[in-house]
C-alpha cells in the first residue's frame, strides 16, 4: 500500500513542479511584457512631446513667413508709389525745362518790348491829359493831379514797366467808368465866368450833361461844350435837375427826367 501512495504521489508532484515553473514562468512573461509596455508608453510619450515642439516651431515658423510675407507686400506697395512718384516728377522736370526755355526767350524779348513800351506809355499820357482837358469840367482838379502824378511815374525808377503801365490802364478804367455813371457832388464853379466861385451841387450824367444846382436851389444851369461855359437854366429845368440829383444820391427811384444836353458833334 505504502509503494503504491507513493507511486501515486510522484506524478502529482512532478505536476505541481511543473506548474510551479509554469506559473514562475509566466511571472516571467508578464513582467517581461509590462516592461515593454511601459517603454512604448515612455516612447508614445516622448514621441508627443516631441510632436508637440515641433508643432511649436512650425507654429512659429508660420508666423514669421506670414509677417514677411505682410512686409514684402508692403515694400512693393512702397515700391508702386515710388514708381508713380518718380514718374510724375519726370514729367514735371520736363515741363519745368520748357518752362526755362520758353523764359530765357522771354527774357531776350523783354529788353525789346521795353523799349517799345516806354514810348507808347508816353504817348497814351499825353493822350490822356489832352482828353481831359477837353473834357466837360467835373473833378478836374482830381484827374489832373492823376495824370501829373503817371508823369511823375513815368520817370521813376522805383516802378517796373509793368506796374508803370498798369497805373496808366487803371486811371483809362476810371476815365472809362466816368462814361457809364451817374454822380451828384459839391464843388465850387465859376458860374458867371468872372472869376468868382460859388458852391453849388454838381449833378453828372455821364458825359452827355453836367448841370449844377445853387445851394438854395434858385439857380440851376449846364455845361455848355460849344462855348465851354456854363448856362443857367429858365426855372422850368429846377424840378427835373433836383429830381436828378435825388436820384444821383439814391434818395428816389429812377426815372425818366428832362435835362438838356448837348448834341453830338459830327465827326470830321
Amino acid at each position: 500500500m505504502k509503494k503504491q501512495s507513493l507511486k501515486a504521489l510522484a506524478p502529482m508532484a512532478i505536476f505541481a513542479v511543473a506548474m510551479t515553473a509554469v506559473a514562475e514562468e509566466s511571472a516571467v512573461v508578464e513582467v517581461e511584457r509590462t516592461a515593454e509596455v511601459s517603454e512604448i508608453l515612455n516612447a508614445g510619450a516622448e514621441k508627443v512631446q516631441a510632436a508637440k515642439k515641433a508643432q511649436i516651431n512650425v507654429d512659429r515658423i508660420a508666423d514669421q513667413t506670414d509677417g514677411l510675407l505682410q512686409e514684402f507686400k508692403q515694400v512693393n506697395k512702397q515700391i508702386e508709389s515710388l514708381r508713380v512718384y518718380n514718374s510724375q516728377l519726370e514729367r514735371q522736370i520736363v515741363s519745368q525745362k520748357q518752362m526755362m526755355v520758353e523764359l530765357e526767350e522771354s527774357i531776350e524779348n523783354a529788353t525789346v518790348i521795353e523799349r517799345g513800351i516806354s514810348p507808347l506809355m508816353a504817348n497814351m499820357l499825353s493822350a490822356l491829359e489832352d482828353f481831359v482837358g477837353l473834357d466837360m469840367p467835373f473833378k478836374q482838379e482830381r484827374r489832373q493831379q492823376a495824370v501829373a502824378d503817371l508823369y511823375v511815374n513815368l520817370d521813376s525808377a522805383k516802378f517796373s514797366a509793368a506796374e508803370k503801365f498798369r497805373q496808366i490802364l487803371e486811371v483809362y478804367d476810371i476815365e472809362a467808368d466816368y462814361s457809364l455813371s451817374m454822380e451828384s457832388y459839391t464843388d465850387q464853379i465859376d458860374i458867371k465866368s468872372d472869376g468868382s466861385l460859388v458852391e453849388v451841387q454838381m449833378l453828372r450824367i455821364g458825359r452827355v450833361a453836367l448841370a449844377y444846382q445853387s445851394k438854395d436851389k434858385s439857380e440851376v444851369g449846364v455845361w455848355d461844350k460849344a462855348t465851354n461855359s456854363w448856362q443857367p437854366l429858365d426855372s422850368g429845368y429846377r424840378r427835373a435837375i433836383d429830381q436828378a440829383i435825388r436820384i444821383a444820391v439814391k434818395l428816389a427811384p429812377q426815372d425818366v427826367i428832362e435835362i438838356p444836353i448837348t448834341a453830338p458833334e459830327t465827326a470830321q
